[in-house]
């Protein structure tokens, strides 16, 4: 690798704030990463029902379609101490699950795994402005990517731990290393060398200001192209997600090879999160976004071919396609968004881009059971593709704020 790739991910690894905000996201993603499968298993020994087993992913997603509103809690308040008091009631609020051990006491669980989402949206709302702030605006592509990183390494380690630390000593073990990797997030944010202004108060009814993070995205050239594309991927990754186990099928092998197909997933993540700043900067948002949907897009179609190895390349290339879209939207939302406004937008940003995901799984569980897998493969693909195009096209200069 070549000095002018690796001496950006240096300047972001030697900064001291810019570390620290990386140790806390690896940390605190490992915890959560280890309870979100633990959570399931646990309700499924405590019940047997794999419907209240779903439930639980269902809770800790439904808080981001209210990413606007909860956006505003990080504009009114100083963002360091929004991210400390964050940690610290969810490190509070696990510790109540330790006596978790009927099924009559699930709906602690689920109240503290709802309470848990959205607690999240304020979290990384909070993280993006404080980012913007403390991380040279030309370094914020590579931080992004590195989170990436962070983040999907955590998801090829931590669920294996979560399994592990579960079946030896229970859920409650597990929720107390969730509860004990926010104590050490705590800690790091609690360092952090950043000065903050107090906010100037938004002006406005509460829906005025929640109205707000929508109204910037929408009108500016050029993030709406950016979040109408994510939230186009995002969907049809949904669907591509819900046949996974079809795919492994057709290959012939047991559910459990799933896991090899996302470990591969994960491996081409970490290694776009790694090229993200590099590939931003020769590129731009748009074009390292379209090409990483288009990539994703040939990816999904070539699922449908049936081969162990074709299956390998396609997983490892569905990670290194999935991810540009959303590096580029954020590190775009944050470059072009102004300080008081940037937690709403990055709320919203963050809804609009994310909860089609969830949609998109329905309708790819719905479908599989009516058609072959290999046609809606195709189709996906063929979706994908299109909104590649679109978000290569260039806005006519009386047409950027009416259109893509």
């Amino acid at each position: 690798m070549t000095t002018k790739t690796t001496w950006p991910l240096l300047r972001v690894l030697r900064d001291r704030d810019a570390g620290l905000y990386l140790s806390g996201a690896v940390v605190s993603g490992f915890g959560t990463s280890a309870l979100w499968l633990a959570s399931g298993v646990w309700v499924k020994d405590l019940t047997g029902s794999d419907g209240l087993a779903a439930l639980c992913m269902l809770a800790m997603w439904l808080p981001a379609l209210a990413g606007p509103l909860l956006g505003t809690v990080a504009d009114r308040h100083r963002r360091k101490p929004v991210l400390i008091g964050v940690n610290v009631l969810l490190a509070a609020l696990l510790l109540t699950l330790v006596g978790v051990d009927s099924a009559g006491e699930l709906w602690l669980l689920y109240g503290v795994l709802f309470v848990y989402g959205a607690a999240g949206v304020v979290h990384d709302a909070a993280e993006s402005a404080l980012v913007s702030a403390a991380v040279d605006p030309a370094l914020l592509g590579d931080f992004n990517g590195l989170r990436m990183t962070a983040t999907e390494g955590m998801k090829l380690l931590a669920p294996l731990a979560g399994a592990g630390l579960y079946a030896a000593y229970g859920g409650a073990s597990v929720a107390l290393l969730d509860a004990g990797t926010f104590v050490l997030a705590t800690g790091m944010y609690a360092v952090l060398r950043v000065r903050e202004e107090r906010p100037v108060r938004p002006t406005g009814g509460r829906r005025r200001q929640t109205a707000e993070g929508a109204r910037h995205l929408w009108a500016h050239p050029g993030l709406r192209p950016l979040v109408v594309a994510g939230g186009a991927t995002m969907l049809c990754a949904g669907g591509n997600g819900a046949l996974v186990y079809a795919v492994v099928d057709d290959l012939g092998h047991s559910p459990a090879y799933a896991g090899v197909l996302y470990a591969v997933q994960g491996a081409g993540s970490v290694a776009v999160g790694l090229l993200s700043g590099t590939a931003l900067r020769r590129l731009g948002e748009r074009r390292f976004a379209a090409y990483g949907i288009a990539l994703l897009a040939v990816a999904v179609a070539l699922r449908a071919v049936p081969s162990d190895p074709s299956a390998l390349v396609c997983g490892a290339a569905i990670g290194a396609g999935l991810p540009a879209v959303l590096i580029a939207t954020l590190t775009s939302v944050q470059r072009e968004t102004p300080g008081p406004l940037l937690g709403r937008v990055t709320a919203t940003a963050h809804t609009m881009v994310y909860t089609p995901n969830v949609l998109g799984l329905a309708i790819g569980a719905a479908l599989v059971e009516l058609v072959s897998h290999r046609l809606v493969l195709v189709a996906l693909g063929a979706a994908l593709l299109v909104t590649a195009a679109v978000l290569l096209q260039r806005p006519s200069r009386a047409g950027a704020t009416a259109g893509w």
